[in-house]
Order: structure tokens, then sequence, then C-alpha cells
């Protein structure tokens, strides 16, 4: 495991705080040298010097060129970490879903496209994407993060069956509550579904080592969201029901 990551050039976007910050830490204490990104200056240069790393503040979209000469021109690893939590119905506001959609899945888009060329060249090259379990179930009241965080998981899935074959590895991380600031925003839908089990950032990172060690694709912090996931497979219209409940006892509640 140590091999894979020891003086790979890593990039965490995100990484000001909550799971990127964790990311990023994790990392760096394997031997990694470590971009942390942020759209927050001071919380970006905050981690960094406390792993020795490099910050590259700016959005998450645009700093792949920037952070890969900050690593003497080699990405080796791109988390893929950056994310809104954006709530409401199919009546946000399409400001809401399209910077929902740009952060969520076009931001992932975007780096792939500027990376892949480099990887897929030599033969090797790790992705990793902080998704959600919202991506492989969904989420009460946040239509634009669920139905993006889905977009995010798709993404993820066609590189790896794309490219797996010539080097690249790629990992989906979907955990469901992780207290960050994010869960914090979700307000009382997050504390009805997510607070209850939610876990520290750095189970997060733990994870991901692990499915890194293992070459796994799907990385779940919370073991049993498989579970989850294959009901909503297997018997949808059960799995349908029982969430509608829960949106029920949601609305109760306001």
């Amino acid at each position: 495991m140590v091999e894979a990551v020891q003086d790979a050039g890593v990039i965490v976007t995100g990484a000001g705080g909550g799971i990127g910050a964790a990311l990023a830490r994790r990392f760096a204490a394997a031997g990694a040298r470590v971009v942390v990104n942020d759209l927050d200056a001071v919380r970006a240069k905050t981690v960094a010097d406390e792993i020795g790393g490099i910050a590259v503040p700016g959005d998450a979209s645009a700093i792949v060129a920037e952070a890969r000469d900050a690593l003497g021109g080699t990405v080796d690893v791109y988390c893929a970490n950056a994310g809104l939590a954006s709530g409401g119905t199919e009546a946000a506001d399409e400001k809401v879903w399209a910077l929902a959609w740009d952060v969520n899945v076009m931001a992932h888009v975007r780096a792939a496209h500027e990376l892949l060329p480099a990887w897929l060249e030599r033969g090797s090259g790790r992705f990793v994407s902080t998704v959600s379990a919202a991506g492989l179930l969904t989420m009460i009241g946040a239509a634009p993060y669920a139905v993006t965080k889905h977009g995010a998981y798709a993404f993820a899935e066609w590189l790896s069956l794309t490219y797996r074959h010539r080097g690249l590895k790629v990992h989906a991380i979907c955990p469901q509550g992780v207290r960050t600031d994010m869960l914090a925003a979700t307000g009382s839908a997050g504390d009805l579904v997510l607070q209850p089990t939610a876990i520290e950032p750095e189970d997060v990172a733990d994870a991901l080592f692990a499915g890194i060690a293992e070459d796994r694709f799907l990385i779940l912090p919370h073991p049993e969201v498989a579970g989850y996931f294959q009901a909503r497979a297997t018997d949808p219209d059960r799995w349908l029901t029982n969430m509608n409940h829960i949106q029920q006892k949601w609305e109760s509640a306001q």
C-alpha cells in the first residue's frame, strides 16, 4: 500500500477542511507530495503548512495545470473531492442546478480531460472521486445534490470501465454522513438520515487507503450502504416506498 503513494504527486481538491483535509493528511503521512486545493486560500494554506504540502487555491476546475507544475510536472493521484451539498426540489433555481452540476460533475470531467493524456501515455494514474452514498442511493430534500452525485458516480464508473486496461485506477468513495461543515449544512434532513451513523473524515481516509490496497473501485466507509444499494437494485418499488416513508417522516417534523 505505501509503495502505491510513496513520493506520489497528489492533488486533493476541496481540502481546506473535512474529508479533503483528512485525505491530504493521510497521503502526506504515507510519503506523498500533496497539493492542497480549496476556494478558501487561507484554509488551503493552513492545511498545506500543517502537512508540508503546497497550497494551490482556486476553482477546482481550473487548477490542474498549476498544481501539476507545483508537483514538478507529474500528477500521480487526483482526488476530485470538492463538492456542493445543494438542497431543494425540482423547483430549485436553475442557477442552483447549474452550479451543482458544474462542481459535482463537470469539475471531475475537466480534471480527467486534463490528466488522462499523460496518464494513458505512461500507463498509470489514479483518479479518486468523492461521490457520497447519495450517488448510489439518493437524499431526501436535496434533488440537485442527489442527481449530480449520481452523475459523479456514473462518470467515475465510466472512467474505470473505459481505461482500466490502460493502467488507470479509479476509486469512488461513497460515505453516508461524515462530520463536516457540509453535513451541518444539510439541516433537518441530515439530522434525520445522516447524523445517527455519521463518521469522522479520518474514517473516510482509512476506507480509501484500504480500498487502494485492495484495488477496489467502490469505497464504502459505511459498509451497510452495500445492502441498501443491493435492495435498491433488486426491489426498487419496495426501496422507494421505504424512502418515501422517510420523506413523510421528515415532512411531518417540519
